[in-house]
C-alpha cells in the first residue's frame, strides 16, 4: 500500500498538472479546447481500464494459479544459476527468491500489474538481510532495475492496448519488442552490477587507506615520550 508520502506527492504532482494546464487554457484561449479534452479524456480512461480489465484479470489468476502449483518455486530452481548472479544475497540467504521469479516470470508475460506486487513483496524480504535498513542493497537495486527494464516475451498490455485500438496485426511488435527489451534489460543490469562493483572497490580503497594511514600505538607512545 503506498505510503501517505507518496500520495501527497502524487496529489501535487497532479494539482500542478491541473493548475498549468487551465492556465496555459486561459492565456491562450483555449478553454473550450481544455473541457473538450477532460470530458473525451475521462471517456476514453474508463473505456481503455475496462478493455484492459480482462487481460488482467486473466493473467492475474494465472500467476495466482501457477503459485499455488509450486510453479514459482520450480523457476526458482531452474534460473538458480541466473539468480545467484543476479542476486548472491537473496540467494545465499533464500528470502525472496520465490518473490523475484514470480516478479520475472510477471515482467516477462508483461503484465507489470501483476509484478508490482511480487516486486513489493520480495523489496521486504531482502529488507529483512539488510545491514543498513532504510538503504537499498545491491539486490534492491538490481531487483528495481529488472522490473522497470525487463525482457517482454509476450507483451499482453502492449498487445491489448493495440488491439483496443483496432490494430489489425497486434503482434506484428513482438519481434522489436524481444530486441529493445533484451537490449535494455541487459545494459541496465550490466550498469547495476558494475556500479556495484565500482563502489564496494571505493569501500575496500578507503578501508585499506584509513587502516594504512592509522598511527600505530608504538608511534602514538613515542609521541607522548617527546
Amino acid at each position: 500500500m503506498p505510503s501517505c508520502s507518496v500520495i501527497k506527492m502524487l496529489g501535487k504532482t497532479f494539482s500542478i498538472l491541473c493548475i498549468t494546464s487551465f492556465i496555459a487554457a486561459l492565456l491562450s484561449g483555449n478553454m473550450q479546447a481544455l473541457g473538450n479534452a477532460v470530458i473525451d479524456g475521462a471517456a476514453r480512461a474508463v473505456t481503455l481500464t475496462l478493455s484492459l480489465l480482462g487481460i488482467m484479470c486473466l493473467w492475474c489468476g494465472v500467476m495466482r494459479v501457477l503459485k499455488a502449483a509450486n510453479f514459482i518455486t520450480k523457476l526458482s530452481k531452474l534460473i538458480a544459476p541466473l539468480l545467484k548472479i543476479l542476486f548472491p544475497t537473496a540467494y545465499r540467504t533464500g528470502n525472496g527468491l520465490d518473490e523475484i521469479s514470480a516478479n520475472i516470470s510477471a515482467n516477462i508475460l508483461g503484465i507489470g500489474n501483476a509484478a508490482t506486487p511480487f516486486a513489493i513483496k520480495a523489496m521486504e524480504a531482502l529488507e529483512r538481510d539488510n545491514p543498513e535498513p532504510g538503504r537499498a542493497t545491491d539486490d534492491m537495486i538490481t531487483l528495481a532495475v529488472l522490473n522497470t527494464a525487463s525482457i517482454n516475451l509476450l507483451p499482453t498490455t502492449l498487445l491489448a492496448l493495440r488491439r483496443s485500438a483496432d490494430s489489425s496485426e497486434p503482434a506484428i511488435i513482438l519481434v522489436p519488442v524481444w530486441i529493445c527489451s533484451a537490449a535494455c534489460t541487459l545494459l541496465a543490469v550490466t550498469l547495476a552490477r558494475s556500479l556495484s562493483i565500482r563502489r564496494k572497490s571505493k569501500i575496500k580503497h578507503s578501508t585499506n587507506d584509513a587502516l594504512t594511514n592509522r598511527p600505530t600505538g608504538k608511534t602514538g607512545v613515542k609521541g607522548i615520550t617527546q
